[in-house]
């Protein structure tokens, strides 16, 4: 039997992943294939650290990225290192040598994407990628064959477990952030730096790939409005509750009229949304296509074997190509290389319902006040709130608007929070 040879960068958690499911489902993926799919050598930095998972005697370990690329008998690369740098320049060393590669780098991806794909597709090689956004959900392979022919109108994404663990233990356990925050590193869910899972720049980068095989442009990170959960306190969760809503940090985008918006943002979802019943540290993505419809995957975002899992997919997929004859894999669903650049909306014109939570002095005058600069920048109100001692230093008045443009948005909250009755800075969180 024909045996295909891997070429390991890093063996960290999903790299042992994908060694267990190529130990523990040999023989299916030798019915699919009809060929063996092993591990022939695994680069790694340290070569006497302990390792989780033994892969075999056979198999060669190695601190030397050229041991990989230069090995004739490897033919597909397998990036797991994670980083910038040396994992780029790995793919490139993979490509120029004819290697085919697959990763799960979305930072990597979101950041140099462009030269990887020409690259790759200049030397004729494949460069996949699913386990790169949401863990075990096969949403590139979706957007990439099964929805190749629908015009994607819209795209919601639960894309980053350590952020909506954290938001879902706020809301169903009354955790403060930091407590939750605590309690997702003591798990294992979040990082001793968690800062590109709540800060949304991790959920940014699977946005930017995600937009690539949705719409096949190019939407530049740098130009990406992100924004991160740490501002979401337990009066806005409770207050999100009492106005039948679940706060979830989401990535978007969606077709305004030829230009695309985007965005990473905490957002209110209705609670009847499927969206807003996803908890824990799970990942989902809501899809919506001009001829399907709606569609929702669901499923872990994380791991070692759901993402292992989906680096398997893109190598079995590699072999099946391999083994027709395939020249120049079809890496990104689109025959328009270079890929182009993103008509962008600019986020001051995007356009969405609001959550307002003001803190103010308790006295007369302060709602007219705030209802005139409202009236006066053209937002409109659904439904208000206020709560609080009377006496207090400062209360709580909750403001939900219709829809309105982020720039008026952005105007009432700048104007308000100059008033002499304000006491903190407004909370403002999108409304899906």
């Amino acid at each position: 039997m024909d045996v295909i040879r891997l070429g390991l960068g890093g063996f960290g958690t999903v790299g042992s992943g994908l060694a267990k499911i190529l130990d523990m489902n040999a023989g299916r993926i030798e019915r699919r294939l009809g060929k063996k799919v092993v591990i022939s050598k695994i680069l790694v930095r340290d070569l006497t650290k302990k390792r989780a998972f033994d892969p075999g005697p056979d198999v060669v370990f190695t601190d030397d990225p050229d041991a990989l690329v230069n090995d004739p008998s490897v033919d597909i690369v397998v990036e797991l290192m994670g980083g910038l740098d040396t994992a780029r320049d790995l793919m490139l060393k993979a490509f120029a040598a004819g290697k085919h590669v697959v990763t799960a780098n979305k930072h990597l991806l979101a950041e140099h994407g462009l030269e990887l794909f020409q690259a790759a597709a200049d030397n004729a090689v494949g460069l996949l990628f699913e386990a790169s956004c949401a863990g075990g959900i096969p949403i590139v392979q979706t957007l990439k064959e099964s929805l190749a022919g629908d015009e994607i109108v819209k795209l919601l994404g639960i894309m980053n477990g350590t952020a909506n663990y954290i938001l879902s233990e706020m809301t169903t356990r009354g955790m403060d952030f930091s407590t939750a925050l605590a309690d997702a590193q003591d798990l294992g869910y979040a990082e001793a730096d968690p800062t590109f899972d709540i800060e949304g720049f991790d959920t940014a980068h699977k946005l930017c790939v995600l937009i690539r095989m949705a719409y096949g442009v190019d939407y530049p990170l740098a130009e990406l409005p992100v924004q991160g959960i740490t501002s979401v306190t337990p009066m806005d969760i409770e207050f999100a509750r009492e106005f039948g809503y679940r706060i979830k940090l989401l990535a978007h985008v969606m077709d305004v009229h030829g230009r695309l918006e985007a965005g990473v943002h905490p957002a209110l979802v209705p609670y009847t949304y499927l969206l807003a019943r996803v908890g824990g540290n799970y990942n989902a993505v809501r899809l919506e296509g001009n001829a399907v419809g709606p569609i929702m995957l669901h499923g872990q975002g994380a791991g070692d074997l759901p993402t292992g899992s989906a680096v398997l997919a893109d190598i079995m997929n590699l072999v099946r190509k391999i083994s027709d004859g395939c020249t120049g894999p079809d890496n990104t669903g689109f025959h328009n290389q270079p890929i182009p650049r993103a008509r962008i909306l600019p986020p001051e014109e995007s356009e969405s319902k609001y959550y307002f939570r003001f803190t103010v002095a308790d006295r007369t005058g302060v709602m007219a006040a705030i209802t005139r600069s409202m009236a006066d920048h053209n937002v409109s109100i659904a439904q208000a709130v206020q709560k609080g001692e009377s006496g207090a230093e400062g209360i709580p008045l909750v403001i939900i608007t219709h829809e309105t443009s982020a720039r008026d948005a952005d105007a009432v909250l700048a104007e308000i929070d100059a008033m002499d009755f304000s006491v903190e800075p407004c909370v403002k969180f999108r409304i899906l």
